[in-house]
């Protein structure tokens, strides 16, 4: 329980002192999409260490047992155990040598209203190696290609190239995560699009017929298919849990009306018989 209200107390710290910083910096969403409502939902749906949206209020550990808790999609519960098996030193010994570069990406997402857990998604693109480059001709930790960085605002000219630099290409890609997500209402369909690319995700949806990633993952390059999948078992590794970017949108809105419901029932209960007979009538 201890853990629970350290939690929300350090995210809501993290939030102010973010926001202090931000003072002098531009947002994605000012400097990209100026005019534009950032499509996100201003009550963020946190996990603490095991599950439980942080939005649930202070409860015993006994109802703790009967909460609603994120589940891995069956159809990638195999490849993320085997993965984080075969992998797991490997990724802790890379997290421990990119640890700065993960804290500048987490502040910077946040403040440009983008799930910080997407950073787990530059580590998958790049190990957060600074200049890797593709058979694609990407490169930075975002891995970014050349017209993309550039619709984005990055200057690219000679042997200066601002894909390669961690705090830009961040708002880069936050902005372009942030229209994706305008685009699809998903942030796992985002996840994908960012690597096969938007036409790729439109024939995908069309061939399909569905929106829901797990309805439509086979009509997609299996490059982005393993992509997605390292995403999600990477995150788990790191965070213990899954998040609303590990779930599709049916999925978190499904989570969601759990966690509405187990909160009504728990707020009926503790109220007194005559309450709770006169808001029936």
């Amino acid at each position: 329980m201890e853990i629970r209200k350290l939690y929300k107390a350090g995210f809501v710290i993290s939030s102010l002192i973010l926001v202090a910083a931000a003072s002098g910096m531009i947002s994605a969403a000012k400097w990209i999409n100026a005019g534009k409502t950032v499509p996100y939902k201003k009550v963020l749906h946190q996990f603490d260490s095991s599950g439980i949206c942080t939005c649930i209020p202070f409860t015993t550990q006994e109802e703790l047992q009967y909460a609603p808790k994120l589940e891995l999609n069956k159809s990638v519960e195999s490849f993320v155990i085997k993965y984080n098996k075969k992998n797991g030193l490997f990724l802790d010994k890379a997290k421990a040598k990119t640890e700065s570069y993960f804290a500048l990406i987490d502040s910077v997402l946040r403040m440009n209203n983008v799930p910080a857990e997407l950073k787990y998604l530059a580590f998958i693109e790049s190990g957060m190696n600074k200049n890797p480059v593709t058979r694609t001709g990407a490169i930075g930790p975002w891995a970014l290609m050349p017209s993309a960085a550039k619709n984005y605002g990055l200057k690219i000219y000679g042997k200066n190239d601002e894909r390669l630099n961690y705090y830009k290409s961040t708002v880069a890609a936050a902005a372009l995560l942030t229209d994706m997500y305008a685009e699809y209402g998903d942030w796992l369909l985002a996840v994908a699009a960012y690597n096969c690319g938007p036409g790729w995700m439109r024939k995908a949806i069309k061939r399909s017929g569905s929106q829901d990633y797990w309805q439509l993952q086979n009509f997609l390059p299996k490059e982005t298919k393993s992509h997605v999948k390292k995403f999600i078992a990477v995150h788990y590794h790191f965070e213990g849990h899954g998040s609303m970017v590990t779930m599709t949108k049916i999925e978190m809105e499904k989570h969601i009306e759990a966690v509405a419901t187990y909160s009504a029932k728990r707020e009926e209960q503790r109220l007194p018989d005559s309450v709770v007979t006169t808001a029936a009538k």
